[in-house]
């Protein structure tokens, strides 16, 4: 009896965010060890669907470094690493978008529509969303450096995304982009998944990670700061207390704001219905990153 008293508790609790969020774009970057347990991954496949169920407009973006890593590795060939992104040549980003798409995306929207809601993959070999630039990156020397066909994004099909959504239909993002000239470009995850709740005016990007959202000291699992505003975040970054690879998922968190994003989550994709009661509890269990 008193299990069956605390779920009708949550849901009380849900309802409010339930009716507040209804209607409203919610933008979800998968990543990390998420896409590498299957498990685990329908578990927040089904929080994703179970938004979509009662009235959100979720959008997921998916990247898929350590799959693509090891496909290369089964195809003879050893990454290389210019300032932390992968170069890419013709031959990488053949594979990468093989693994992108067909590897993750393609079982991603198979999922969801096995949950019962509708899923479209939205990538270079469909209809692509992401549109892209060469990245131009310079070295401490001042000099460029050559990171092969890497992108920076420059243009999100809003459009596109908002008319999916309004037909009910979860689209899912592979982060290869293309090129005004037709071209294609390997481009950051964490970034699309920033540009993308910025160009749809999204209610809430949540970014999965592996860690439990910013942590004051990377060894204290207790650590972490439940909310914090863009500027605090700024100064983090300028302390050294965000480093390495939180900082692009915080970069993209502050590009939706600064977009028109209303709020970004930074949360721990491994625990259990994380996505669920960051959105729908009065606590959440990450970090809350606000203009």
């Amino acid at each position: 009896m008193q299990e069956a008293i605390a779920k009708a508790g949550a849901l009380i609790e849900a309802m409010e965010y339930i009716r507040k969020f209804r209607g409203k774009i919610v933008v979800v970057k998968l990543g990390g060890s998420v896409l590498d347990d299957s498990g685990l991954e329908k578990k927040l496949l089904t929080d994703v669907a179970f938004m979509a169920t009662v009235g959100i407009q979720p959008i997921v973006v998916h990247g898929g470094g350590k799959a693509i890593t090891k496909a290369m590795a089964e195809a003879g060939l050893e990454p290389v690493w210019v300032h932390g992104r992968r170069y890419t040549d013709q031959r990488t980003l053949a594979i990468a978008e093989h693994t992108l798409v067909n590897k993750i995306n393609n079982p991603i929207c198979r999922t969801i529509e096995e949950l019962g809601c509708k899923a479209m993959g939205l990538h270079s070999l469909s209809s692509c969303v992401v549109f892209a630039e060469p990245l131009q990156m310079e070295g401490e020397d001042g000099r460029k450096l050559d990171l092969g066909l890497v992108g920076k994004v420059t243009h999100i099909n809003a459009e596109l995304l908002t008319t999916t959504c309004n037909a009910g239909v979860i689209g899912v993002i592979a982060t290869v982009a293309c090129t005004k000239t037709g071209g294609k470009l390997n481009v950051n995850a964490d970034s699309v998944a920033g540009r993308v709740a910025a160009a749809v005016g999204a209610e809430k990007l949540v970014v999965l990670s592996d860690t439990h959202g910013i942590l004051k000291d990377m060894n204290d699992p207790e650590s972490r700061i439940s909310s914090a505003s863009e500027a605090q975040v700024e100064q983090m970054v300028a302390d050294g207390i965000i480093t390495s690879g939180m900082k692009p998922k915080v970069e993209a968190c502050i590009t939706a704001l600064d977009g028109g994003a209303k709020k970004a989550h930074i949360i721990d994709g491994r625990i259990p219905h994380s996505l669920l009661l960051e959105i729908y509890t009065d606590k959440g269990i990450g970090t809350q990153i606000t203009k």
